[in-house]
């Protein structure tokens, strides 16, 4: 599958097997080719809180309007993100790049966000955003299913999976076999609407 196609087939599926289990090889290349997505200054603050306690994904289910793709998933992903991944010492990040290179972007992580908050939470959505989207277009390509959601309480979520208080939690995404097609996708909308070339109109 190309990458045109692994996008031009990704749906929201709604109806999974739940009989299908992931093995874990699948699993660890899912998780694996995820973590290729891009963050700012390679900080991956973006958490994947991978849930397969049949158990839990009920109670994950029930703070989440009662949706079954939650629990007839082979695997519920909960897309996080740390807060203070920006605080951790930056040759986590970039101790494999040229002495130049750390001298410059090492130094720089801790004060571009600090007393930042709004900053440090939009950088949080965007790269558990990009993680997410990678993860459901892997998905796919791995001949899987997967839908994003935000219809879920996220205090209750945040309980259920004891989520630090230095965390938020940006959407769920089960991923499995799907066991009826999408419904029909409508269309899109026209460039004029969404495309803005050079700059917005005065």
């Amino acid at each position: 599958m190309t990458a045109i196609e692994t996008i031009e087939s990704r749906r929201s599926i709604k109806h999974f097997d739940p009989e299908h289990i992931m093995p874990a090889a699948d699993l660890a290349e899912l998780i694996r080719l995820t973590k290729l997505a891009p963050s700012s200054f390679n900080i991956q603050n973006y958490r994947l809180v991978v849930v397969q306690d049949n158990a839990l994904k009920a109670e994950i289910r029930a703070a989440a309007w009662d949706q079954a793709h939650v629990t007839d998933a082979s695997v519920l992903f909960v897309m996080c993100a740390d807060l203070n991944a920006h605080l951790a010492d930056p040759s986590i990040y970039w101790g494999h790049a040229p002495q130049p290179v750390q001298d410059i972007l090492g130094p720089m992580v801790k004060p571009f966000y600090e007393g930042k908050d709004r900053l440090i939470r939009d950088e949080a959505v965007r790269s558990s955003a990009l993680a997410g989207m990678t993860l459901m277009l892997a998905a796919r390509a791995m001949g899987y299913d997967s839908c994003p959601m935000i219809g879920f309480d996220p205090d209750a979520v945040a309980k259920l999976i004891n989520l630090p208080t230095d965390h938020m939690i940006s959407f769920l995404i089960p991923v499995g076999k799907k066991t009826q097609p999408a419904w029909d996708r409508g269309p899109r909308l026209p460039d004029s609407k969404v495309v803005i070339h050079d700059r917005f109109p005065a």
